[in-house]
């Protein structure tokens, strides 16, 4: 029997390794080009004597509406923190909205309201885009593409190529809150502590990372799909080193681990919408440290781990009991739909 050809699956959407292998087999394959082959979340090129940082993304989430924000807030800070983590200060955005028939008009002017708001405290600004209405039951209410433009005023060029050996993790603060935020929103999880999503824009604690620490930034990303286990698995293959962090040095709140532990999620999988994780050269460590703890954003800012020779590509947790285990890039689909 001929073999039956293969299918997307939710998983493909994960960020994780079916999403690499999807982007590397389908688009790369096909769009390759000096610009795309980093991978990275932005592409970097330079018009005349200015280097610019350029990005897209999309918005599907489920609900679009949730504790901390909502589909609109996120698809203006998830563009910004693409932009920022490439080291870009984000200048404009553009806004295209796929609206499902039957949508109320107040749930949408209260999206629409929403990015605004988050644009204009950002000092960003959304100037064109695209509406296009589909069949009920065709789009799930709303789904939001956004891309952004930026500039990098400061000559950084950031890329996990650059990672080193020796060199020191740190992540901005608590990992898992927007995973949580939406799972108990989804599936109506009345939770003693209520957890609200990080969603929000890194641009000004990058900048004053950027400031303390010029020269001493090799790499940053925001965790989102996949979390902060599958950017570090990222940062190992395109190294070739090896990421080892402690797992008593993550910062998890307690709600979110007690969550975890409940529903069986592992928080070092889960995505976040206003953390970023930065690799930076030891002799700068303390100082970039010292910087993101003056942020708002950035005052549970932790060093989580080192950079090492060996094993080449691979990212090694060092649990709180003492023992050492390898982890991996997410395979499947923890929770759909989360951004």
């Amino acid at each position: 029997m001929p073999k039956e050809p293969e299918r997307i699956l939710l998983a493909h959407g994960s960020g994780g390794s079916l999403s690499r292998r999807l982007v590397e087999d389908i688009f790369l394959s096909a769009f390759d080009n000096a610009f795309l082959a980093p991978l990275n979340d932005q592409a970097v090129f330079d018009v005349s004597s200015r280097s610019l940082a350029f990005t897209t993304d999309s918005y599907v989430i489920r609900p679009i509406f949730f504790p901390g924000g909502d589909i609109g807030k996120l698809s203006v800070c998830g563009t910004i923190n693409d932009l920022a983590v490439g080291g870009a200060v984000p200048l404009y955005l553009s806004a295209s909205f796929i609206i499902e028939e039957g949508m109320f008009f107040d749930e949408l002017q209260r999206v629409v309201a929403s990015m605004a708001q988050t644009a204009k405290k950002a000092g960003v600004q959304i100037i064109t885009g695209d509406t296009k209405v589909v069949e009920r039951g065709k789009g799930d209410k709303l789904f939001i593409n956004t891309a952004g433009i930026g500039e990098i005023k400061n000559g950084a060029r950031l890329s996990p190529d650059k990672i080193k050996a020796g060199d020191v993790i740190i992540v901005s603060g608590s990992m898992g809150d927007h995973g949580i935020a939406i799972l108990a929103e989804r599936d109506g999880i009345d939770m003693d502590t209520p957890v609200l999503s990080d969603c929000a824009p890194l641009h000004d604690l990058v900048c004053a990372m950027l400031l303390a620490v010029p020269d001493g930034i090799r790499a940053m990303r925001d965790p989102t799909r996949g979390g902060l286990a599958t950017v570090l698995n990222e940062f190992a293959a395109r190294s070739n080193l090896a990421m080892t962090i402690k797992e008593a040095a993550i910062p998890v709140k307690p709600e979110v681990k007690g969550a975890c532990e409940i529903l069986g999620f592992d928080p070092l999988y889960l995505a976040n919408e206003g953390k970023l994780i930065a690799v930076v050269s030891p002799e700068n460590a303390s100082a970039c440290l010292s910087a993101m703890k003056k942020d708002p954003l950035g005052r549970d800012s932790a060093i989580i781990g080192t950079v090492e020779e060996k094993p080449k590509g691979r990212v090694i947790l060092e649990t709180q009991v003492g023992s050492r285990r390898i982890l991996e890039m997410l395979s499947g689909e923890q929770l759909p739909r989360i951004c």
